[in-house]
């Protein structure tokens, strides 16, 4: 599949986005509350499954390269952060919410089914890792209930609130994100 120049800029505007997103943070123990499940949602939905992964996927590499683009800097050393999970996740659920987004009908509906898979499987993937990590890595043990406490609850609503926001959205830009000249 060949890519238009269009479709490189909303690739890279998306890799921003969710750079950016890293940034803007509320610490609130070892999971910080960030901005970047909002855009990585918005990669899935707007530019399709697989745009929105090149998004994300770029984003990544970039960080494991060194670039200090992820909320605790960057390097192949983030491998081994509790929260790089969720960062494997924000791929893997922006790629299942644009396969979601492109089979469905063009709806409200469609957007917050596939934003609610997009959020399932972030945190699915960031639970499971943080667990790992933190018991056998780190040898900090955390017990399921503050796992799902400190990964999980403090989230739901504003992660919730993003999705119903990313699916507003989707029906008025989508229209303007698939008038591309390679198919998403």
């Amino acid at each position: 599949m060949k890519s238009d120049p269009r479709d490189m800029v909303l690739c890279a505007m998306f890799t921003a986005l969710i750079a950016v997103g890293a940034f803007i943070k509320i610490p609130v123990g070892t999971v910080p509350i960030t901005l970047q499940f909002l855009f990585t949602n918005l990669a899935g939905l707007l530019l399709g499954r697989r745009r929105g992964l090149i998004s994300v996927g770029v984003y990544i590499v970039l960080g494991l390269i060194g670039l200090p683009i992820f909320t605790l800097g960057g390097g192949l050393g983030y491998l081994f952060q509790p929260t790089f999970g969720y960062i494997l996740g924000f791929a893997l659920g922006t790629w299942l919410a644009g396969i979601i987004t492109e089979k469905g009908k063009p709806a409200l509906k469609t957007y917050l089914l596939a934003g609610l898979a997009d959020f399932s499987v972030v945190f699915t993937m960031g639970l499971a890792y943080l667990y790992l990590i933190m018991n056998y890595y780190l040898l900090s043990p955390i017990s399921i209930s503050k796992l799902l406490f400190t990964g999980f609850l403090v989230f739901v609503p504003g992660d919730i609130a993003w999705v119903l926001l990313s699916a507003l959205l989707a029906v008025r830009l989508r229209p303007i994100t698939t008038k591309s000249a390679s198919a998403t």
